[in-house]
C-alpha cells in the first residue's frame, strides 16, 4: 500500500472511552494473562494534538503468556505488526485488521509486554511526566507540530524526530 502522510487531530475526550472499552476488552478475553492495561502515548495526554490512535500497554507478569494472550487479542480484531525498537521484545499488535484506501492507519495500537521490562516503566513514566508538566507537554505538542510541518507529513520522519524528543525527555526525567 502506498504511503500517505500523517494525520494529526486536536485532543478528542473520547480517546479515554476507546481507550476503556480496549482496556475492558482486552482483560476479558485474556482470561488472566494480562494482569495490566494502561492507556499511554499522546491520546493518553489530556488536551494534545496527537495522531488519533490509541496507545495501549497490556502487561503479562509471566513472558510464557504473552503468546497465547496474543492470539485472543488477535481475535479482538487485531493483527501483528512491526514492533517499533522502544518496544524491546513486546508483541506488537494494530486495530483494525485490516487496512484499506479509507482507513490506512491503526485506531489503536498494543504492545503486549511484561510489566517489569524498561519498555512498560520508560512508556509510563513519560505519560505520567508529561500529565505532571503541562509546560513539558506543550513544549512537546509544540515540537512535534513543527516537525510534522517540516517533514510534510511524512511517517518515518515524524517518527524519528519523536524519537529524538523523547530520547531528551527521558534524559529531563532522569535528571529529576
Amino acid at each position: 500500500m502506498a504511503s500517505h502522510p500523517v494525520r494529526l487531530m486536536h485532543f478528542d475526550p473520547r480517546w479515554r472511552q476507546e481507550f476503556e472499552q480496549t482496556r475492558s476488552s482486552i482483560l476479558l478475553s485474556c482470561e488472566g494473562r494480562v494482569v495490566d492495561v494502561v492507556h499511554v502515548g499522546s491520546t493518553s495526554i489530556s488536551g494534545l494534538i496527537a495522531r488519533p490512535t490509541i496507545d495501549v500497554l497490556a502487561g503479562v507478569n509471566d513472558v510464557a503468556m504473552m503468546e497465547s494472550a496474543a492470539l485472543l487479542i488477535e481475535g479482538l480484531n487485531f493483527r501483528r505488526g512491526k514492533t517499533p525498537d522502544w518496544a524491546g521484545a513486546a508483541i506488537a499488535l494494530f486495530k483494525p485488521r485490516y487496512v484499506t484506501p479509507d482507513q490506512p492507519d491503526p485506531t489503536h495500537c498494543v504492545y503486549l509486554m511484561q510489566t517489569s521490562t524498561p519498555a512498560w516503566i520508560q512508556a509510563v513514566s513519560i505519560r505520567d511526566y508529561l500529565r505532571q508538566n503541562a509546560e513539558s507537554a506543550l513544549d512537546f505538542e509544540e515540537a512535534k507540530v513543527r516537525r510534522w510541518r517540516h517533514g510534510e507529513g511524512d511517517l518515518q520522519q515524524y517518527e524519528a524526530d519523536k524519537a529524538i524528543f523523547f530520547a531528551h525527555l527521558k534524559d529531563q526525567i532522569d535528571a529529576s
